[in-house]
Parts: C-alpha cells; structure tokens; sequence
C-alpha cells in the first residue's frame, strides 16, 4: 500500500513539473512574440512613406500598407503614375480598405479582452465621420462611384447550416444622414432560374456597384453548394442569379464586364483563377495567373485588373498584382507590400 501511494504521489509531481515548464516555456513564448510584435511595428518603415498627408489629387491607389515597421496594416495611397514610388501612410489601421476622391471606408478589428469589429467611414483628411459595429471578421468592402453607398461583407458564426462551410452577413448603406441601410442582403428575394429560393442557408458576399446605375449592384450568393453571380435591386429588394460559379464580381470601369475569381478545383482544395464575364454575350475569359487569387479583384482600367496575394516569404505581408484582361497576357507585380487596393479616379 505504501509503495503504490508513493508511486502515485511520484507520478503527479512529474506531472506537475512538467505542467509547470510547459507553462513557463508557453510564457516566455509569448513575451518573446509579443516584443518581437512591437519592435517591428515601431521599427522604421522598410519603404519610403510619408505621414499625415490627406487623400491626394485624383488619380490615386488607395491601399492597405503591409510594409514592415511603423505604419504596417494602415491605409495608404501612391500615385497612379507611381505605384512603387513613395507612399503616403495613414495613422488608420484596416484590414480593408476602399475609398472615392474625398471618402474612405475602413473595415478594422477592435482587439481587447472582447474583439469587436467595426466598419468607420473618414473623410479625405482621414478624420472618421461615422462608424457602426459589423458582427464579423472583416472580408469586403467597395463604395459607389459617387460616394453614396457603401458595401461591407463579413465572415459571421453561429449559424447552424455553416458546420461545414462559411456564413456571411453583407449590407448595403447609405452615406447621407439619416438614410436607412439594406439591412442584411440574406433577407432579399433570391431568384434563381425565374422562382424564388427560400433555403434558410443562402449567403451573399462580394457587392460591385454598377457604374451609373443607383439602384443596381452585383454580388456573389450560394446555396447547397451552388454558386450565382446575382444582379441586385434595392429598389425591389431582389437578387437575380445570371450566372454561375462566379464568385466576389468587380464590374469595369465602363460597366461591360465582370472580373471574378472562379474555382476550377473541388470545394476542399479550392484554386481561384481570374476570369471575366462579358455581360452582353455572357462570355467567359479565363485569365493566364497560374497562383490561387482568393480576393475581389479590383480594376486598374478598362484594359487591367489588380488583386492581392500574400507573400509567401514573409508572413502576414503580400503584394499588389496586375493583370491584362487579355489571355496572353503575364502579371506583374505592381504594389509591393499591399493589399486591398481601390483605385481612384
């Protein structure tokens, strides 16, 4: 008997030491990481910036900034004459970010002992004018031509269909005071092939408003594993499929055609290609980019598109990439140290 208490009185002091070095190696871990953290955010930039400057002249590039040192995660804006020249770094932290001439929106997370998210509205001395809490991780954002809507989609949890997959929550809101919002765009109309879709697991994302048209904007919605390119009415509160398979849809400059990232391998193992959409033919055009492009493709002209990929040489950095719409046609870097580009004009 007294053997056996010994033996058990050994086994948990082992356990206990153990315990104990596990946690103080966890502690020192994270000290560590945590010094690391701040010594790069107050290092100096590791690209040439300038501070405290307004939204410049049009034509610019409005920009997340993933430099390392000072500034890493703000907005920013260059050139369009010069996207790998100087940039202009905000005090503004997003972790998206799309703007007009004179109005910024920015998607960021709120850290704390409760992580909040929050969508804030600045003007083009980057002062915020308005701001109101989302009930997610921040994943798109765009704003009309004119300034006066504005398009936040967020990745969302609770919902009992998304065990296996995503759930988002995409609004539609109005910039003028006092204007009411769309509320979330799960509750329009979904009609797809002429009837309407009343599955309770229907998810939008990826708002593009067309150019010149107030009442309409183009999104992504899915249900049961299918995937639509959606033409949106605010006024009627419907979502009309027109396509499918495409996903996150930017409409060009001159409204005839969506860019897209469209999956050409299985839900498991998603690749994103870079394709377009005429709208009059219906017409599909895979772009030659061989790398997996998850993000809402941005248009540099009628002629180029410009999307983000991470860095895989440098955690939590990426870069700005530009592609000719035509097939033949090679990427090429355009903003190192980027992401989330808006290009203003």
């Amino acid at each position: 008997m007294s053997t056996t208490f010994t033996g058990g009185r050994l086994r948990w002091g082992i356990l206990l030491a153990v315990t104990a070095v596990v946690l103080a190696a966890a502690g020192i871990y994270a000290v560590g990481a945590y010094q690391r953290f701040e010594q790069s955010r107050t290092a100096a930039p590791s690209v040439g910036v300038t501070a405290g400057q307004p939204l410049p002249a049009v034509p610019f590039v409005l920009f997340r900034n993933t430099a390392g040192g000072q500034g890493y995660g703000n907005a920013a804006t260059v050139a369009l004459s010069s996207p790998d020249g100087t940039r202009a770094v905000s005090e503004q932290a997003c972790d998206r970010v799309y703007g007009t001439g004179s109005t910024v929106i920015c998607l960021k997370t709120n850290r704390g002992l409760v992580t909040a998210f929050e969508a804030a509205v600045l003007d083009r001395d980057w002062q915020q004018q308005r701001a109101w809490p989302v009930p997610g991780i921040p994943s798109r954002t765009r704003i009309s031509a004119d300034g006066s809507m504005i398009a936040t989609t967020v990745f969302v949890t609770g919902h009992s269909y998304a065990t296996a997959g995503f759930s988002t929550a995409t609004e539609i809101n109005f910039t003028a005071p006092g204007s009411a919002g769309s509320g979330n765009l799960e509750d329009f109309a979904l009609i797809v092939n002429g009837e309407r879709l009343q599955a309770t697991d229907r998810n939008i994302w990826g708002v593009t408003f067309a150019p010149g048209q107030s009442d309409v904007f183009y999104a992504t919605a899915a249900s049961a594993g299918r995937i639509w390119l959606v033409r949106g009415s605010l006024s009627a509160k419907t979502l009309t499929a027109v396509h499918d398979n495409v996903e996150c849809p930017s409409i060009s400059p001159d409204g005839t055609r969506i860019a897209y990232k469209k999956n050409d391998a299985g839900p498991l193992t998603a690749h994103w290609k870079v394709a377009l959409l005429d709208l009059a033919t219906g017409r599909e055009t895979v772009l030659s980019e061989k790398r997996s492009v998850d993000d809402q493709i941005e248009w540099l002209d009628d002629q180029n598109v410009l999307y983000g990929l991470a860095d895989e040489n440098s955690p939590g950095d990426s870069n700005v990439w530009k592609l000719g719409t035509d097939p033949a046609s090679q990427p090429s870097l355009f903003i190192p140290h980027a992401w989330s580009p808006s290009v203003v004009r």
